[in-house]
């Protein structure tokens, strides 16, 4: 009598306490400490930040400053920012991921703040002087 063998696989289920969604700087920390096992206390010797942040950033209580996101990136391995598609968006994704305030990279930059707003708001194109002098500075990560 011939018999069947099958086998049934699933991955293991997300112990309690993972988020459902990766949806915010948040979830994707929490997600990425339990997938290490390590403890909040880690996360904020990595990252630079007390453990009370940490709880705050992973209950979505507030929001990661800007200074601590290429630490978050780092600690995450990936960028969860949404991937950019228009020069503005491109330019205002690279000042964060460098952890820049508007005013810093403006300074940076050598253009005054609010021209720095209006190209990431899109409400105007940089010359090709000024998009020269971005492209040279994002490339050499000079920072």
């Amino acid at each position: 009598m011939p018999f069947c063998h099958a086998e049934l696989r699933a991955s293991k289920p997300k112990p309690e306490g993972y988020p459902k969604e990766l949806n915010t700087l948040g979830d994707h920390i929490r997600s990425r400490r339990l997938d290490l096992k390590l403890l909040q206390k880690h996360v904020a010797d990595r990252v630079g930040v007390d453990e009370a942040t940490i709880t705050n950033w992973e209950r979505n209580a507030i929001l990661p400053a800007i200074r601590y996101v290429p630490a978050i990136i780092q600690f995450l391995g990936y960028d969860p920012l949404p991937p950019a598609n228009s020069f503005s968006e491109r330019l205002a994704t690279a000042r964060r991921a460098l952890g820049l305030s508007q005013r810093r990279m403006a300074e940076r930059l050598g253009v005054d703040p609010g021209t720095l707003q209006g190209w990431e708001a899109g409400q105007h194109q940089p010359t090709k002087r000024s998009l020269e002098v971005i492209v040279r500075s994002l490339q050499s990560r000079k920072w």
